[in-house]
This record gives structure tokens, C-alpha cells and sequence, in this order.
């Protein structure tokens, strides 16, 4: 048996039905993980669901709020415990802190960090009382790095990564692992539309100043990032808890 086949495993992914949730569940799927998506879309993550798997499943949940979160783990959990939690709900902001509102800050903490404790909170419910778990939060180069722009964006994945090596700490004896991603640049559909919309005419240009960030000259693609979440919620991540994880095309060595 592969180390990273998941058959049996029941796998809980918010913000799955695009994006890189989306390749983490399908990547999930194709590892014999029954899936189940958790989007605010909840037709995008039935759709999605479909698209994906005969046992994936989708459904609607809108991460900030505790009791839209714990119905979805009720609907999610019905025949299946979590075995597995990623939380990759979350949403981008640029700006400074003085170009940075209020409402700003606000919409950043409800989603990012708000809603991953919320998830987390669900799961390690579950996970405690059973035979424990795998929890991989998506974190971002902008947790450790000072990124330009990025003020409110960065202090909420600044957060996921404490909380990570908190979740870890505290439940390390339920057998729980909790560990993170830190992504560079990855090249999703949110991109594309950061791009079109903010430089009009300049698409392709500001494509490639975006992609030559890293250097290795390119973005990530979501599957790349799967394929590492893949990793570190298989048992071939058995003596890993507690760790970050850059992905990041030699951002942080090699600049």
C-alpha cells in the first residue's frame, strides 16, 4: 500500500470548490479520500463535488459564522468522522497599513483567521474523542515574510501559523497533527481576475512581473500545492506536527 493513499479516510477541505482547495480535494479523491467540500458557494461545491468524485460531497458554509460552520460539519459528518481537515477558505487584501480600513482589517480576520479557528474548533471535537487526525491550514510566505503591500493579509496568516503550532502543541498527545503551507505566488483563477481588473491592458506584463517574484521564474500551480498537502496528511507524514512548510519556487533562499 502507498504511504499516501488515503482510502478510508474521510477529508473535510473549505473553500474547495476552486482554487487550490479545489486541487487538494480533488487530489484527495484521486487518493481515495471521501471528500467533502465546504464553500460559501454551495452550489459551486456541489458542482464541484460532482466533477470530482462519486463520494465527494459538497456543501454550503460560510466560515465566519460558528453556526453555519458547526451545521456543515453535522451535514459532513453524518456516516464519517473527520479524519482529515484543510482550511483553505480564505481572501487576499492589498494595501498598507494606513491605505488599510477597519472594515478592511475586519473581512481579513473573520475569514482567515476566524474562520480557521472555527473549522479547527469543529474537527478537533471529533478528532479527540476518536482516534485523532490530520489538520493542514493554509498559511502563506506573507506569515513570515514583510511583503510589500500585503499589511492586513499578512498579519491574518501571521495568525494561521501561530495557531498551527498551538493546535499542534495542545493535542499532540490525542494524536493529532496540525501543521501549515506557506504558498508563494500561486497561479488561481483569483490571479487572473486580480490582474484584468487592476491593469487593464497590461495583463501580460504584469503577468510576468508577478511570475518573476519567485526565482524560479514561474507561479505554482494548484497542484503542486496539492501534491505537498497530499504529503502532510498522509501517513507518510507520520513524524511530521507542528511545521511550516514554504513552497515557494526559492523565494525566501535564493533572492
Amino acid at each position: 500500500m502507498k504511504h499516501t493513499d488515503l482510502t478510508g479516510k474521510h477529508a473535510v477541505v473549505t473553500g474547495g470548490a476552486s482554487g487550490i482547495g479545489e486541487a487538494i480535494a480533488r487530489t484527495f479523491a484521486e487518493s481515495g479520500a471521501v471528500v467533502s467540500i465546504l464553500d460559501l458557494d454551495g452550489g459551486r461545491a456541489s458542482s464541484t463535488a460532482a466533477a470530482i468524485s462519486k463520494s465527494a460531497r459538497g456543501f454550503a458554509c460560510d466560515v465566519t459564522d460558528g453556526a453555519s460552520v458547526a451545521k456543515a460539519f453535522e451535514e459532513a459528518t453524518k456516516d464519517a468522522t473527520v479524519d482529515i481537515l484543510v482550511n483553505s477558505a480564505g481572501v487576499a487584501h492589498v494595501g498598507t497599513l494606513l491605505s488599510t480600513t477597519v472594515d478592511d482589517l475586519d473581512r481579513l480576520y473573520r475569514v482567515n483567521v476566524r474562520g480557521t479557528y472555527l473549522a479547527m474548533k469543529s474537527a478537533v471535537e471529533q478528532m479527540e474523542k476518536g482516534k485523532g487526525g490530520t489538520i493542514l491550514n493554509m498559511a502563506s510566505i506573507a506569515a513570515t515574510a514583510g511583503l510589500p503591500d500585503r499589511f492586513a493579509y499578512s498579519m491574518t496568516k501571521g495568525a494561521v501559523l501561530s495557531m498551527t503550532l498551538s493546535v499542534a502543541r495542545d493535542y499532540i498527545g490525542k494524536k493529532i497533527r496540525c501543521n501549515c503551507i506557506s504558498p508563494a505566488r500561486v497561479h488561481t483563477p483569483f490571479v487572473d481576475g486580480f490582474v484584468s481588473k487592476n491593469y487593464p491592458g497590461h495583463e501580460e506584463e504584469m503577468f510576468a512581473k508577478l511570475s518573476a517574484a519567485q526565482p524560479i521564474g514561474r507561479m505554482a500551480e494548484p497542484s503542486e500545492i496539492a501534491l505537498l498537502a497530499l504529503y502532510l496528511c498522509s501517513d507518510a507524514s507520520g513524524f511530521v506536527t507542528g511545521a511550516d512548510y514554504p513552497i515557494d519556487g526559492g523565494f525566501f533562499r535564493l533572492r
